[in-house]
């Protein structure tokens, strides 16, 4: 480094010498820093506020979820609470059921073979020499 330039930093300048830009006058940087404190504040409370209210309500609904005996509990207390209670368990034994949704599918498959049968019989009668064959997709 240079000492003259060393010598400069070393005596110091005043205060006209160091910037030639226009200085803010002191109250208004003083006003401008408020603000911004202030905003900074108030946004960041804000946003804790929203983040612990929704922690709050998804706990809750946990919660709510969880303890069917509780629900079950207050359900108890009056009758205008009785929509509180858990959903009582559909009646009909899973074998049932099981018998009854195996039915449903086994028509269902008879039904869609049926169909694919028509369809591949209506494409054979369609075609002709020169045409090419469509294939279906998916």
């Amino acid at each position: 480094m240079n000492s003259s330039a060393s010598a400069d930093f070393s005596k110091g300048r005043t205060a006209a010498e160091r910037s030639n830009k226009l200085r803010l006058p002191a109250a208004l940087r003083n006003l401008i820093t408020r603000i911004w404190l202030w905003l900074r504040k108030l946004f960041s409370l804000a946003f804790a506020r929203v983040l612990l209210i929704f922690l709050l309500g998804f706990a809750a609904g946990i919660a709510w979820q969880s303890y069917g005996g509780f629900r079950k509990a207050i359900a108890g207390w009056s009758p205008r609470l009785a929509w509180l209670a858990p959903a009582p368990a559909p009646s009909g034994g899973s074998a049932e059921r099981f018998k009854a949704v195996s039915l449903a599918l086994a028509s269902a498959r008879q039904s869609l073979d049926k169909l694919s049968t028509e369809i591949n019989r209506l494409e054979g009668q369609g075609q002709g020499g020169d045409a090419p064959r469509r294939r279906a997709t998916r």
